[in-house]
């Protein structure tokens, strides 16, 4: 498969156990991961995350809601060194786009990871002000979008045109529910998708005997009921 797997999560030992499989191209975290992990010292988690895996692109998310301040934080996440990315969220709580500071920071040659994209408008947007010099992941709520009814797929095949003159853009598919969402991404064209360890495990069953499959389902089931003593006669 040409699409790259990140790994977003905010657990360093599953970081280094995916990185030292390589069974992934990147990762990627959030302050909802992070505080799900019970982890409140941000730049000792990253600077760990760093040194263990010092060849491979780690996105980290600013915490921060005025652009100032997100601008701020931008460069002291830059400044731990490793292959980083700096997440900006594509609006603040108020609703108001964070455009204006991803054209100062992609200018200045910062690796961003715009997130929490969910509409097309935002994409343009995006691709409207990303310098093409320098690298950006324009990551789009796939998983989101679908939760809402609309098929993702035909959406993100656009954003892939929209993105085609931006060199050293790549589109990620975020929030993937399932496995048959990597190769959904993959064929319309995205650079990459996010994947729980959950997901990235599940990789193993691709091409498995569906009989062989369904053979084992029909022991599991069994196993169970005798194991919890279930009878109907």
């Amino acid at each position: 498969m040409k699409i790259k797997l990140f790994l977003d999560g905010a657990e360093i030992a599953s970081m280094k156990a995916a990185y030292a499989a390589r069974h992934v191209k990147g990762f990627t975290t959030n302050p909802l991961l992070l505080s799900k992990s019970g982890i409140t010292d941000y730049e000792a988690f990253a600077r760990a995350a760093i040194a263990a895996i010092p060849d491979m692109p780690i996105s980290f998310e600013v915490c921060t809601d005025d652009f100032e301040s997100m601008e701020k934080e931008t460069r002291k996440i830059l400044s731990w060194g490793g292959d980083t990315y700096v997440k900006i969220p594509i609006t603040n709580t108020k609703g108001e786009s964070s455009c204006p500071l991803i054209k100062r920071l992609s200018d200045s040659g910062a690796s961003l990871n715009v997130t929490a994209i969910l509409t097309t408008q935002q994409v343009k947007d995006v691709a409207a002000v990303i310098n093409p010099k320098s690298r950006t992941i324009v990551s789009v709520f796939a998983g989101r979008i679908a939760d809402t009814g609309i098929d993702p797929v035909p959406l993100m095949a656009e954003y892939v045109r929209i993105l085609a003159d931006k060199p050293n853009a790549e589109l990620l598919w975020a929030s993937p529910r399932e496995l048959l969402n990597v190769f959904q991404a993959e064929a319309c064209g995205c650079h990459i998708i996010t994947a729980t360890k959950d997901i990235v495990a599940k990789m193993a069953l691709v091409g498995k005997n569906l009989e062989d499959y369904s053979l084992e389902t029909v022991k599991m089931f069994y196993d169970q009921a005798c194991a919890a003593g279930l009878k109907v006669i």
